[in-house]
């Protein structure tokens, strides 16, 4: 099966990747169109094109903070699966996987003792600690913070994040920067956050090793990612979702 998959330089050695739409034809969340059994025939395709072999594991994402260490991985159906939106494992032959659609998915590796991470981040598991949370369940398995390498895939430029007043009022003042003036809506005031900004942020914060951001807009790139505000402004009754995966070969 052909896929669009992104790939960095930083998790190089690592299998991972993150997947594109392919022009929307690739649906990869069970929340999106689309039947369950066809999603969990795509998902499987995807994992076997990161790791032949490989067994997905991918939680019930909830935009919460949990983290979910995986040592067996579950039935990739529906229903059933774990609650959490970030999920680490020292297994090989797993395949962590996380889905979105202009939230970020971050890849996290320490490839000198094998720990590996997925983390889901929207404004909501940023702010709440979701990445912080994937980094100390890695380091629960053996992995140090200096060796950890996180990657930021597809994610909603700040150009394309327009936001009100009671939005900006949920972040403390420090996080002042991620927001820029946008014209005034119906004479309220409008900003554009930067989501990537904050998340690279918070995980140099969080003083890992290395960080990257692929540096894709996922609201722009009409052709090759699914986006929950296009989707949105568009009317649609629904919206696809990308995923991303990383494995232990």
């Amino acid at each position: 099966m052909d896929f669009q998959i992104e790939r960095d330089a930083l998790l190089e050695g690592v299998p991972h990747g993150f997947f594109g739409s392919l022009g929307g034809a690739h649906q990869f969340g069970f929340g999106g169109p689309g039947e369950g059994a066809e999603v969990r025939l795509l998902r499987a395709a995807a994992a076997e094109a990161i790791l032949p072999g490989g067994i997905l594991a991918a939680p019930h994402q909830v935009h919460l903070p949990d983290v979910v260490t995986v040592t067996q991985a579950w039935d990739d159906s529906v229903e059933g699966r774990p609650v959490a939106d970030a999920v680490v494992t020292a297994t090989p032959g797993i395949v962590l996987g996380i889905v979105t659609a202009d939230c970020g998915p971050i890849l996290f590796a320490d490839a000198q003792v094998g720990v590996i991470g997925a983390a889901h981040a929207g404004w909501r598991g940023a702010v709440e600690g979701v990445l912080e949370n994937t980094i100390a369940a890695m380091e629960a398995l053996g992995a140090t913070r200096a060796n950890i390498a996180a990657v930021l895939g597809p994610t909603i430029a700040q150009a394309s994040y327009e936001v009100d007043a009671p939005f900006r009022e949920r972040f403390p003042a420090a996080a002042e920067r991620f927001f820029a003036p946008a014209p005034e809506r119906q004479g309220a005031a409008r900003w554009h956050f930067d989501l990537p900004g904050f998340i690279t942020a918070r995980l140099a914060d969080a003083d890992i090793g290395k960080i990257a951001d692929i540096g894709r807009d996922t609201f722009s790139h009409v052709a090759r990612y699914h986006s929950h505000r296009r989707s949105t402004q568009a009317g649609e009754a629904n919206y696809g979702r990308q995923i991303s995966m990383i494995a232990l070969a």
